[in-house]
């Protein structure tokens, strides 16, 4: 047996919910961490936005939180094929979790498999408007298939929600310069 079907039959057999909605404490504890992130100074920011990611990480199930964590792993470790395989169980099991979707929506990136990903941003879009990763990496695919106007779209979208984001600010700036030199 695969190391990959060993977790899924450990996942199962830990009998937890695989699809845990959101908890009303953890979602106001993510719109505490918003309202923080937008209110900081410059230079104290870094820590709110950990705490959020951190926030996103954590399914409310430690058998979906480990395929999350093989998953980033296998993509660390350049292993694109383990990394799709792991999100992909992670988000049948768990179809309400945005990260599972988000880190796949990466893989698939990764993999050149521009479709898939954009469907899997849409679904962390729908399950978290505010997910500024899933914002920055539409803005990037956008980007890099020319639609300039789109990706200014997206960015400007991720900078309003995480207004700290240098990168993001220079990437609207650089192609509001693009848009306006191409012909109507």
């Amino acid at each position: 047996m695969t190391r990959f079907a060993l977790i899924l039959v450990a996942a199962f057999a830990l009998g937890q919910s695989f699809a845990p909605a959101l908890h009303a404490q953890d979602r106001a504890r993510l719109d505490d961490l918003f309202t923080a992130l937008r209110e900081a100074p410059a230079g104290g920011w870094e820590a709110i936005e950990e705490q959020i990611w951190d926030q996103w990480s954590h399914s409310g199930s430690p058998a979906m939180d480990l395929l999350l964590q093989r998953g980033r792993d296998a993509l660390a470790a350049e292993d694109i094929e383990a990394a799709i395989e792991h999100l992909t169980a992670l988000v049948d099991m768990a179809p309400d979790f945005a990260e599972g979707w988000n880190m796949r929506a990466t893989a698939y990136y990764k993999a050149g498999l521009v479709g898939p990903a954009l469907a899997d941003i849409g679904r962390v879009l729908t399950l978290e408007p505010r997910h500024f990763g899933a914002l920055t990496g539409l803005g990037l695919i956008l980007e890099e298939s020319g639609d300039l106007a789109g990706a200014v779209g997206a960015y400007g979208a991720a900078l309003a929600i995480h207004p700290h984001r240098a990168d993001l600010r220079e990437a609207i700036e650089r192609l509001e310069e693009e848009l306006q030199g191409e012909p109507i």
